[in-house]
């Protein structure tokens, strides 16, 4: 039992940073005024943001990567 809990658990972990990466790819802008890269969250996808923040951290930290809420 212990062993199928932990394979659910990097499935789960797996799927969150994937998905996590996509939505990174598919959303960024480069913003004219600052010239930053920015990871646009559309009106809707609150949850989202909140659910990848985490990430999101580590994500700037790294990668200097910043974000948005909603059209600039």
């Amino acid at each position: 039992m212990g062993r199928r809990l932990l394979r659910h658990l990097i499935t789960l972990a797996v799927v969150y940073v994937a998905g996590y990466l996509a939505f990174r790819m598919m959303q960024q802008e480069v913003w004219a005024q600052d010239g930053k890269t920015y990871v646009i969250f559309p009106d809707g996808t609150l949850a989202l943001y909140y659910l990848w923040r985490p990430l999101m951290y580590l994500d700037g930290a790294l990668a200097g990567m910043a974000f948005h809420i909603g059209p600039h």
